[in-house]
């Protein structure tokens, strides 16, 4: 497509978006922190690592699929 393609015209319109930001810069900072809070910070704490307390090592699907068929009856 050359140098005018799609790619090319969006990637500057967003990279002559941010370069010229002020108060954007803070705001996409405070957006990365706070995804960094959700994934990392709250996975850590709040959701643990279920199957590997409760199924054998190697043994994770076959402990899935018998839970399945054990709840679905």
């Amino acid at each position: 497509m050359g140098k005018q393609g799609f790619i090319y015209k969006a990637f500057h319109l967003y990279y002559d978006g941010f370069r010229n930001m002020k108060l954007g810069r803070t705001l996409w900072a405070i957006i990365i922190i706070k995804l960094f809070i959700i994934f990392a910070v709250l996975k850590v704490f709040f959701f643990p690592d279920f199957l590997k307390e409760h199924a054998p090592a190697g043994e994770e699907a076959e402990y899935v699929a018998t839970e399945i068929v054990n709840r679905a009856e």
